[in-house]
């Protein structure tokens, strides 16, 4: 930890602090000053702690990120916008960490369905907020959630009321523009009993990694902005409601990423995460779930790395009560002298009987400086459960390649086609089909696509 990067931000703090939504209310003014009394005693998570034993974040401390106060000064392209923007889905767009009505499109959202900026919802709905804020997110955990609890400017507050089901899904957009800004957000997801959606988080910059606008085949890897994101969002479901969440992060390739999701299932809810990392220069992102009696929930993730990317995925499944079911699948393809990170660990309580868990982490290198860092984790304090994890780490099968090439295909042809393959299993979970294009376009872009004919994937 470095408290004296710790005393900068600190100190940055109090220029900023008065501007901060929710001045009006004592009681997240006191959760605020918590927040900054341990980030500020403890910094930026270091190395030597447990959880981030794999990364180093010291890139962050060399610079000082200054969050926008001012929403008015920022200009973005509609027709840029456009491409971003998920078809058929209600889109929440937040700039530089805050919420901008005028660039949304809300259009045909069921009015029952509560959905506004975190800073509108503090000050419409304080008594509701408070019920929810800092209640799925620990941040005592560590001092990410903290710093994102002290700073956050503002975010978003969608609340499912019971027995609704959505037939679009919502999609939160956060943009980020300029070098050294720093997007703080947090979002709170609520779906009452019975109730069903689906959300969708990306994550981009205006000269981000991914230029949308452009084809599959034309897209370029953005070189730019230095910035820093930290992003956490709470999600509550009830009792037998379903909830899938959606995150692709495609940030600048200099950026810094944290995002952390904390999940709280009541009695017999559903719960699906799809996640997708591959921007940033060093990105972590964090799920960690909560699941009561005969809750279910399913975990899926793909990481590709490429250049000096660092990509770190952290989740932690924590089986509460009896009969309940989770299934985690991550996979990550590492090039270059990437490097990617999987510490997934699940707990089963002492009441949680009859638990039945499945943990899976595959890792393709394509480089022999690549590096795959990986920690499975199963921590079982009852005696009727079933539970099993495994973990793969290598390069691509050459009696694969072998077998390919006896049919005419040229090497090179053969181990696109495996890497993309090995890749696809996770792109082809996605439903929503203006997603699934989406990210194919994010994989396509990244890998050499000789041989390798889009419509076949």
């Amino acid at each position: 930890m470095n408290t004296a990067t710790a005393s900068r931000y600190t100190a940055e703090y109090q220029t900023i602090a008065s501007v901060l939504p929710g001045q009006n209310l004592p009681w997240l003014q006191t959760l605020r000053s918590e927040a900054l009394e341990q980030f500020s005693a403890q910094g930026f998570p270091s190395p030597r702690e447990e959880e981030w034993r794999y990364t180093n974040v010291s890139g962050i401390e060399k610079k000082l990120f200054s969050p926008s106060v001012d929403l008015t000064t920022i200009d973005i392209n509609a027709d840029w916008l456009k491409a971003y923007r998920l078809e058929d889905a209600w889109v929440l767009v937040l700039v530089n960490g805050h919420f901008s009505a005028e660039l949304s499109v809300l259009e045909g959202l069921p009015e029952a369905v509560t959905v506004m900026g975190m800073a509108e919802a503090l000050a419409k709905q304080p008594d509701t907020v408070e019920k929810y804020l800092g209640k799925g997110a620990d941040q005592s955990e560590h001092s990410f959630i903290a710093f994102n609890t002290a700073w956050f400017t503002d975010g978003l507050f969608v609340h499912v009321p019971a027995k609704l089901v959505l037939d679009r899904p919502i999609q939160l957009l956060h943009i980020v523009t300029g070098s050294d800004a720093m997007a703080t957000t947090r979002n709170i997801v609520i779906a009452d009993a019975l109730a069903e959606a689906k959300v969708i988080e990306t994550f981009i910059s205006r000269d981000g990694v991914y230029a949308a606008n452009l084809s599959g085949t034309d897209a370029a890897l953005g070189q730019d902005s230095a910035y820093l994101t930290a992003a956490v969002t709470e999600v509550f479901v009830g009792k037998n409601a379903d909830v899938t969440l959606y995150k692709l992060q495609s940030e600048s390739e200099k950026a810094y990423h944290f995002g952390g999701c904390y999940v709280k299932q009541a009695r017999d809810a559903r719960f699906t995460h799809h996640n997708f990392a591959f921007g940033g220069l060093l990105a972590r992102s964090d799920i960690h779930v909560d699941l009561d009696h005969a809750s279910e929930c399913e975990l899926n993730g793909l990481y590709l790395g490429i250049k000096r990317q660092h990509l770190d995925n952290h989740t932690r499944i924590n089986h509460l009560k009896p009969h309940a079911i989770s299934r985690e699948l991550y996979k990550g393809v590492l090039d270059d002298r990437a490097r990617g990170v999987f510490q997934g660990r699940v707990i089963v309580s002492e009441d949680a009987q009859k638990t039945d868990s499945q943990m899976n982490n595959r890792n393709l290198l394509l480089s022999d400086d690549a590096e795959a860092d990986t920690k499975p984790q199963l921590e079982i304090y009852a005696d009727d459960v079933k539970c099993a994890h495994g973990v793969t780490v290598g390069q691509l099968d050459e009696k694969s390649i072998f077998y390919l090439q006896s049919r005419c295909v040229d090497e090179e042809t053969a181990r696109n086609m495996l890497t993309f393959a090995f890749a696809n299993e996770m792109v082809d979970k996605v439903k929503i089909k203006s997603l699934h294009d989406k990210v194919l376009e994010q994989v396509l872009v990244r890998f050499p696509q000789q041989g390798v004919n889009k419509e076949w994937l």
